[in-house]
C-alpha cells in the first residue's frame, strides 16, 4: 500500500456523506480525522443516538444527531439523501466499528452514490480485521460472512458451503450461540479443525482462544457464562482427493448399511456422515447428487 500522506485538517469539510468508523471498545482508537469530521458535519446519523452521545460527550462534540438504524434505514436514507443533494455534510456512525460492515450504512451509501453525491470513508476500528490480523491464520485471502445463521440447520448448511483451502473465513458470533457454533464446526470439519475465537477486542478483557473447535468449546463451556462480542475464524483444509477417490460412493455405503443392518436410508446416511466426519445435510446433498448423476 502507498505510504504517501496528505494533511487536510486546514481545509473546510466538503459536502457529502462521511462513513465514520468509531471505537469498538477502546476510546483511544478514535482517529483525529474522525473527530474533525464529527465536529464539522451538519448532522450525525447514528445507529443508536444514546450510544453515540456517550462518545460525543466524551470528546465534547455538540453536532446534532438523528437515528439511522435497521428499522428506519429506508425512510431515513431518502431523507438524508435529499439533504445531501442540497449540499449537506452528513456523517454516518454505527454503535461501534465501521458502518456498513454488519451494521447500517450500506443503504444510505448506495442511495448517495446513485444521486451523484460524494462518499468519504473515514477508516478506523473494525472487529473482523482486528481479529484476523492477530489470529495467526492466513491473511492473504479471507472472506467475511457477518453473523452465522441462528438456526442450527441453517448454520450447518452455511458452514458446509464454505470454500476449503487457502482462504480464512471470518464470522461474528453472539456469546449465547458460540458453543453451538463450535459444535457445528467440529461436526462439519472434523475434530482436528483449528479455530480462533477473539472476544472483547480492544477492551479490558480482550482474549484470543486458539485450538480445535472441541478444545475451545470445552474451555468456554467451563465458564459460568460467556460474554462480549465474538469473532470466530477458521481456515478449513481442502478435502483429501486421494482418500476420496479410494472411498466407495456414499450411495454404495448407505445401501450396504441398509441391507446389512436392516435400517432406514436416513439412519444409514447419518451413520455414514458421522464416520466421514461431515454434516448430515452435506451427506444428504452428496447422496442426491450421486443418485441423480447420469448413468
Amino acid at each position: 500500500m502507498s505510504g504517501d500522506y496528505e494533511k487536510n485538517s486546514d481545509k473546510p469539510l466538503a459536502p457529502g456523506l462521511y462513513l465514520v468508523a468509531t471505537p469498538i471498545g477502546n476510546l483511544e482508537d478514535i482517529t483525529l480525522r474522525a473527530l474533525r469530521v464529527l465536529r464539522s458535519v451538519d448532522r450525525i446519523a447514528c445507529e443508536d443516538t444514546r450510544q453515540t452521545q456517550k462518545l460525543l460527550n466524551h470528546f465534547e462534540i455538540h453536532t446534532p444527531t438523528v437515528s439511522y438504524h435497521m428499522h428506519n434505514e429506508g425512510s431515513r436514507a431518502d431523507e438524508l439523501t435529499a439533504e445531501l443533494k442540497l449540499g449537506a455534510r452528513i456523517a454516518v456512525v454505527s454503535d461501534a466499528g465501521t458502518p456498513g460492515i454488519a451494521d447500517p450504512g450500506g443503504q444510505i451509501a448506495a442511495a448517495a452514490i446513485a444521486a451523484g453525491i460524494d462518499i468519504f470513508p473515514i477508516p478506523g476500528a473494525n472487529a473482523a480485521i482486528s481479529g484476523l490480523i492477530a489470529s495467526g491464520l492466513p491473511t492473504e485471502r479471507f472472506t467475511f460472512h457477518g453473523f452465522l445463521p441462528a438456526r442450527a440447520g441453517q448454520r450447518k448448511t452455511a458452514l458446509e458451503e464454505l470454500v476449503r483451502g487457502e482462504v480464512t473465513h471470518v464470522f461474528y458470533e453472539a456469546p449465547h450461540r458460540v458453543l453451538d457454533a463450535l459444535a457445528d464446526v467440529e461436526e462439519v470439519f472434523g475434530v482436528s479443525q483449528h479455530v480462533v475465537v477473539a472476544r472483547e477486542l480492544t477492551k479490558l478483557h480482550e482474549e484470543f482462544l486458539r485450538g480445535t473447535a472441541g478444545e475451545l468449546r470445552s474451555q468456554l463451556a467451563a465458564r459460568a457464562s460467556v460474554r462480549g462480542e465474538i469473532v470466530l475464524m477458521l481456515a478449513p483444509s481442502p478435502a483429501e482427493s486421494s482418500s476420496e477417490q479410494k472411498r466407495a460412493s456414499l450411495t454404495v455405503e448407505v445401501a450396504a448399511l441398509m441391507k446389512s443392518e436392516a435400517i432406514s436410508e436416513m439412519d444409514a446416511l447419518k451413520r455414514v456422515a458421522r464416520e466421514r466426519g461431515i454434516g448430515k445435510s452435506e451427506a444428504y446433498r452428496e447422496l442426491q447428487r450421486e443418485q441423480n448423476r447420469p448413468r
